[in-house]
């Protein structure tokens, strides 16, 4: 199957995601529409569904994920949890501005690794320049996308945090996710999500990311946020080491409540994350943000039932983890299944990760503290896997689509499951590898340097009061 052949996706998945080119981008490199011309194809339907999803993306990490992080650890140590999530929040929005939307959404050439530098600092994206979407002839604001794309930014490096709470440095933390996201985040946000767009593919035919032209589904992030985070979260734990008294002491979270709150409130701003992927608001938004509700829900049934059979009891822990599970495992694939077949990927996910997290974790000995990697990295490679599988139009799903012809449209007969399986496979692999290896050596040294590991002393009294002197609670 040729490259333009193989540009597949739903009209508006993320996974395909565009070049929000500029118009002095489009001038330069292509034989696009104008900048005149471009915004009167702007959608006041796509440009507020779009604004509303970033701000839901944005309330999946603060205060969603730190909350539903908060929960899980020991009173003496949810402050610093919060810090963690907030902080990262603050700062990857700044590096977003400052170069990295610029590195995963401006050409690279005849690199298809990472972009340029040509909008640093956001130079000349303002009110007046646009972005594509997935439709011929249908645009957005620059701005709309940049910040729609900044929160994925904020969130994937926020959930790392979760592998080696209670015992990590802020310092030494902050300076691990500046280099992370400059790294690994930005280059493969190029690779996956880049490319010229459905109205410049004629005039710029080999302008796209590795595995974009590879041809790898990707709905809304699972290589880029939950594998890519699933794993660096894995080497943080790996590199350093358990909490002291893992696993003899009992540490249990210290609020379900806030947890359950969390997780609910990542529910919610999902169809923001996953939905909002389409970058318009049509048919498609809709697909994605059905199979998100009835993925999460059969994943979190999945989860109770396994623990019903597993220990006599179905508990609140299970059934919030089993959820997060199905919003991880159906990211991948929202824009491309069908409800039915989202749900049977959310009961299907939920047993592997159980699975990971209650017999791996333990067998391999690793203290991966909220079990980031059992749940983000295997839950996101069930989904990309799984993808192929769903994405069938024999199964209901959407298939290719070409955008070799005006409109582009759906051709279901160009799609072959094993040959999608093995393209998703290669995209998981090269996640794993990148951001596997990368992160393990950040980690090593900057332990090695600076230190990324609060002292013995500091674990005790809690990471709390030793690295921020205050409290969660008065007491």
């Amino acid at each position: 199957m040729s490259f333009t052949k193989k540009l597949c996706g739903a009209a508006g998945a993320i996974g395909l995601s565009l070049l929000a080119a500029s118009p002095a981008f489009a001038a330069d490199l292509v034989k696009g529409p104008d900048a005149a011309a471009m915004a009167t194809m702007w959608n006041k339907g796509d440009v507020a569904w779009m604004l509303v999803s970033s701000a839901l993306v944005l309330m999946m990490s603060i205060p969603g994920l730190a909350l539903f992080y908060g929960g899980l650890v020991r009173t003496k140590n949810m402050l610093s949890v919060l810090m963690q999530v907030f902080m990262i929040v603050s700062v990857t929005g700044l590096l977003w501005c400052c170069y990295g939307y610029s590195m995963a959404f401006t050409s690279g050439g005849e690199n298809h690794f990472f972009g340029g530098l040509s909008k640093a600092f956001l130079m000349g994206v303002d009110g007046t320049t646009s972005g594509a979407t997935f439709s011929n002839n249908v645009y957005l604001p620059e701005l709309v996308f940049v910040v729609f794309q900044m929160t994925f930014a904020m969130i994937t490096p926020a959930l790392i945090v979760g592998a080696f709470a209670e015992r990590v440095k802020f310092s030494g933390l902050i300076i691990f996710i500046v280099l992370w996201s400059t790294i690994v985040y930005y280059p493969m946000a190029h690779m996956v999500w880049y490319w010229a767009g459905p109205d410049f593919l004629v005039d710029a035919p080999t302008d796209y990311g590795m595995l974009w032209g590879w041809g790898a589904l990707d709905f809304a992030g699972g290589t880029v946020v939950h594998i890519n985070a699933g794993i660096a979260g894995l080497a943080g734990a790996i590199v350093l080491g358990k909490r002291s008294g893992y696993p003899k002491e009992p540490m249990p979270p210290h609020s379900l409540t806030m947890t359950m709150i969390g997780a609910s409130l990542l529910w919610v701003g999902w169809f923001g994350f996953n939905a909002g992927s389409n970058l318009e608001a049509n048919g498609v938004t809709a697909v994605a943000f059905v199979n998100t509700m009835v993925a999460t829900c059969a994943a979190a049934v999945s989860w109770a039932l396994v623990e019903k059979v597993a220990h006599g009891k179905p508990s609140l822990l299970g059934a919030v983890s089993g959820a997060v599970a199905g919003l991880v495992a159906i990211t991948p694939a929202s824009g491309y299944a069908a409800p039915m077949t989202s749900i049977v990927l959310g009961f299907v996910v939920s047993p592997i990760c159980y699975l990971f997290v209650a017999k791996v974790k333990p067998k391999l000995g690793y203290d991966d503290s909220l079990d980031v990697f059992g749940v983000h990295c295997i839950g996101g490679i069930v989904g990309a896997l799984g993808t192929a599988i769903v994405a069938a139009p024999s199964l209901g799903g959407q298939g290719y689509f070409d955008y070799t012809v005006f409109p582009a449209a759906f051709h279901p007969e160009q799609y072959s499951i094993g040959a999608q399986l093995i393209t998703q496979l290669k995209a998981v692999l090269v996640t794993l590898l990148l951001s596997g290896g990368v992160s393990f050596v950040l980690f090593y040294a900057i332990n090695k340097t600076i230190g990324l590991r609060v002292s013995v002393e500091a674990e005790h009294e809690g990471v709390d009061l030793a690295e921020h002197g205050e409290r969660a609670y008065n007491m």
